[in-house]
């Protein structure tokens, strides 16, 4: 049976790729979490006015990948001590 994952980090084009490619990962959807507005548009979330976060959802097996392994693949994408961004991406989305 499948399980779900949500990890806010940034940039969420930055956070699909390091998911989409592990074993036991059957999808990767980039979204919002959080906010006020209901739907928004990129340009919305990205004018910082919604209260969003960008994140992914992942669907994944259990059987295969772990969600301590997803964590680990998280703590490699994004720097918990650097509120503005995500490496190269900044911002408070």
């Amino acid at each position: 049976m499948s399980e779900t994952a949500i990890f806010a980090g940034g940039c969420f084009w930055c956070m699909v790729r390091p998911f989409d490619e592990q074993p036991g990962i059957e999808k990767v959807v980039s979204g919002y979490t959080g906010g006020h507005v209901a739907n928004p548009t990129y340009e919305q979330v990205a004018s910082h006015t919604t209260g969003h976060t960008e994140a992914v959802e992942i669907t994944f097996d259990p059987d295969v990948i772990s969600y301590d392994q997803l964590v680990d693949i998280y703590w490699r994408q994004t720097d918990p001590t650097d509120a503005m961004g995500q490496f190269q991406d900044r911002g408070d989305s």
